[in-house]
């Protein structure tokens, strides 16, 4: 019985990233939610008290899994520049990815206290490392610039959503080459 919960579970979780992905927040509803499952809506409400709840657990599910996929990025370079581009480039790649596009939108929502610290911890130490690398750089105020960086970042994310004029590559080169030669202060 345990396991057939954690299954109908995983099955509501991953239709909720489906239409995050496809819709943004106003896409997740629980009529949906039962529609994408075959599950009654009334069996939605006994796995989620409310769409801040099944935001909530995207939250802690998605969030460190993709933060981990940006740090292991980064360890796997050997200078700070080259972390902060693996920074860049990392989380310009995970655009397709479901996951991914459901975290931005979000990110993007209005989100209740719990889901916003959950988000909080997971980026943590991403924007620790970031910080790390500026410091390395010689950056006065690395917290300050990681946030900026940030910025360059969600507005290439935005811009390959959108499907824009540029290739993603081009996006990405440009969000690099913008972040590195901005990084250097």
């Amino acid at each position: 019985m345990a396991e057939h919960r954690t299954m109908q579970r995983g099955a509501l979780l991953d239709a909720a990233r489906t239409l995050l992905s496809e819709g943004g927040t106003e896409a997740l509803t629980f009529p949906a939610l039962a529609e994408r499952t075959g599950l009654a809506r009334s069996s939605v409400y006994e796995y989620f008290r409310s769409r801040a709840a099944v935001v909530e657990e995207l939250c802690a599910v998605d969030f460190p899994v993709w933060a981990a996929e940006v740090e292991a990025a980064m360890e796997r370079a050997d200078t700070p520049a080259g972390k902060i581009e693996a920074y860049v480039r990392q989380q310009l790649a995970l655009v397709g990815d479901r996951r991914h596009r459901a975290v931005v939108a979000i990110s993007a929502g209005e989100l209740d206290p719990s889901a916003r610290e959950k988000i909080r911890a997971a980026h943590g130490g991403l924007v620790a490392m970031v910080g790390e690398a500026l410091v390395a750089l010689g950056h006065e105020q690395p917290r300050l610039t990681a946030m900026l960086l940030q910025g360059v970042v969600d507005a290439a994310v935005r811009r390959i959503e959108l499907g824009a004029a540029e290739e993603p590559g081009r996006i990405t080169e440009a969000a690099v080459t913008m972040a590195l030669r901005g990084v250097r202060g």
